[in-house]
């Protein structure tokens, strides 16, 4: 098998030597080339030069920064599961939601032990993946498609992402307190939180309008704290399109309210209530709002958009698990 690694050496939870040790592991079992991140993008780049020469797995040591980077390189030219090369993922980032949700040990040690396994007993399973772009007739038409593996936000979520990056730029760790911290700034500096700007059409339905929060979900749990999983869509699967959780209104009686049930969230339920839309297997739908709002995939801010296209993709990447 011909193999290529793709490390982040700043990825949070490994150090030179665990990667070291890691890719020794990898190339006892296979025909293994290794290759650092160096740029913002640079993942990306080789996922697209392994897809062009045909590895048989690219194997993804890193955060979910890592991961959708290589993912969005893999399938530069569109899904060919049949054709492009296997993903594998090798958690090294502070939450690492994708390789969880795939049922893989969050441990980079024990991850590379799994995957070895899973390699001699060729396990593997065709996931379904999101792709958001501009929407044609707006003003973000011209912003490129990009795939993300089991989140995107628009609005009030993807704003704490930006804060998180922001603190992070500054020196900060990417710790679960961080997150807690930049989520409570971004409630009480939030302009829209009564009375959101986001509206959602889809075919064949009537739009639902004033939105808040939208939460996009290719798979549950949505993200975890520590190790408790928290469940935005619980039906969400990488078996099916895309989930969206909504809340039109973010008071601070709301917020009380739906944060408890996140934090008590299980696999049957999720949050709920009259502020709260829930919705299930969408193929394709899109976000409008009428002022620029933040927007995150795999928790990368992406920055400002006032519409964005979704597209659930079944079937589109080998992984191994």
């Amino acid at each position: 098998m011909r193999a290529l690694l793709v490390a982040n050496p700043a990825a949070t939870t490994t150090s030179a030597r665990t990667r070291d040790v890691l890719t020794h592991a990898l190339a006892s079992e296979m025909k293994l080339e290794a290759a650092s991140t160096e740029y913002r993008g640079h993942a990306r780049d080789l996922g697209r030069r392994a897809a062009h020469e045909g590895f048989d797995l690219v194997v993804a040591l890193g955060g979910d920064g890592t991961v959708n980077e290589v993912v969005n390189g893999l399938l530069h030219d569109g899904p060919d599961p049949d054709r492009l090369p296997k993903l594998a993922v090798v958690p090294g980032g502070s939450t690492n939601v994708f390789a969880r949700a795939l049922g893989l040990p969050n441990d980079a040690v024990e991850a590379t032990g799994a995957l070895l396994d899973a390699l001699r007993e060729r396990r593997e399973r065709t996931v379904g993946l999101g792709l958001a772009a501009g929407t044609p007739g707006t003003e973000d038409e011209s912003v490129p498609a990009r795939w993300f593996t089991f989140c995107a936000g628009f609005g009030f979520d993807a704003g704490v992402v930006g804060r998180v990056e922001q603190q992070r730029e500054r020196g900060k760790r990417s710790t679960h307190a961080l997150y807690v911290r930049q989520l409570l700034r971004q409630f009480l500096e939030e302009p829209n939180r009564r009375q959101g700007t986001v509206t959602l059409e889809r075919p064949g339905a009537d739009p639902v309008t004033d939105l808040v929060l939208s939460i996009v979900c290719n798979t549950s749990p949505w993200t975890y704290l520590g190790n408790r999983p928290l469940y935005a869509s619980p039906e969400a699967s990488f078996d099916t399109a895309l989930d969206v959780l909504g809340l039109d209104r973010l008071s601070t009686p709301a917020v009380a309210r739906y944060a408890t049930q996140l934090l008590t969230s299980t696999p049957e339920r999720g949050p709920h209530g009259k502020h709260a839309v829930s919705l299930h297997d969408l193929t394709d739908f899109t976000l409008h709002s009428k002022v620029p709002l933040p927007f995150q995939m795999d928790g990368d801010h992406l920055g400002l958009r006032t519409s964005v296209r979704f597209t659930g993709v079944r079937r589109a990447l080998r992984v191994i698990v």
